[in-house]
């Protein structure tokens, strides 16, 4: 990937999401439901415009249980559904492959229209969708972080080895356990971005791992793209 051009003034420009970092690092969550590219980078600047769409609040909102393992179950209908958990907020999130164990903390829409990031002052933290599905339960859960920060790499540095059928785990507050099997990694455009593909509700237990990928914009101080690993509980 091409890097951005040198700085002549006192702006850090970003290294590629995955390089060595250093103090020249802006930080980047991919944290927009309504509006993507909503993004606060390092100077606490907010990006411009992207795409419209957002996922549905989690069905089952309120509905909390203990379980040992997904169980299979059917809609209305009828129509069997893939595995899931009952709804629990998720508490740790680790990804073994790439050295990942960091703690949750809820994100909500804010003013905006757009979906608060995690907070940039810490590296080692993610945010999920407290409206939406939990991780675990039918539907799909948004998982965001930061790739790096005015001072470091962040916790999503190296989102982007993970390959189809490597795993990860979601760890909840009811002392279960959620697995997930990565199916697919795709980056995207933030002005063209597949908010329907990423967002829409699954029927069956999904997740999204996002967060800044690209070139890095100097113009509207963000990143150019986003990286998504979507994900099916196994």
């Amino acid at each position: 990937m091409a890097q951005p051009p040198s700085s002549t003034d006192d702006e850090p420009v970003p290294a590629a999401p995955g390089a060595s970092r250093s103090g020249t690092l802006m930080m980047c969550a991919a944290a927009g439901l309504v509006l993507i590219a909503g993004l606060v980078n390092g100077h606490g600047d907010s990006a411009g415009p992207g795409p419209a769409g957002a996922p549905r609040p989690a069905a089952a909102a309120g509905q909390s249980a203990a379980t040992s393992s997904p169980r299979p179950t059917t809609t209305e209908s009828g129509r069997p559904v893939g595995k899931h958990l009952p709804r629990s907020a998720p508490v740790r999130l680790r990804i073994p492959k790439i050295w990942v164990d960091a703690p949750f903390t809820d994100l909500h829409i804010g003013s905006t229209g757009q979906l608060e990031p995690p907070p940039a002052a810490d590296t080692n933290l993610v945010g999920w969708h407290a409206k939406g599905a939990a991780p675990g339960e039918t539907g799909t859960a948004v998982i965001a972080g930061h790739v790096d920060t005015k001072t470091s790499a962040a916790v999503f540095a190296n989102l982007g080895e993970l390959k189809k059928d490597d795993v990860f785990y979601v760890d909840r507050a009811d002392g279960t356990t959620a697995t997930f099997r990565v199916y697919d990694t795709e980056t995207f455009e933030k002005s063209d971005f597949p908010s329907d593909r990423v967002y829409d509700d699954t029927p069956r237990a999904e997740a999204r791992l996002i967060t800044c990928a690209g070139d890095y914009d100097r113009s509207v101080h963000d990143y150019t793209d986003n990286l998504v690993v979507f994900a099916r509980l196994v």
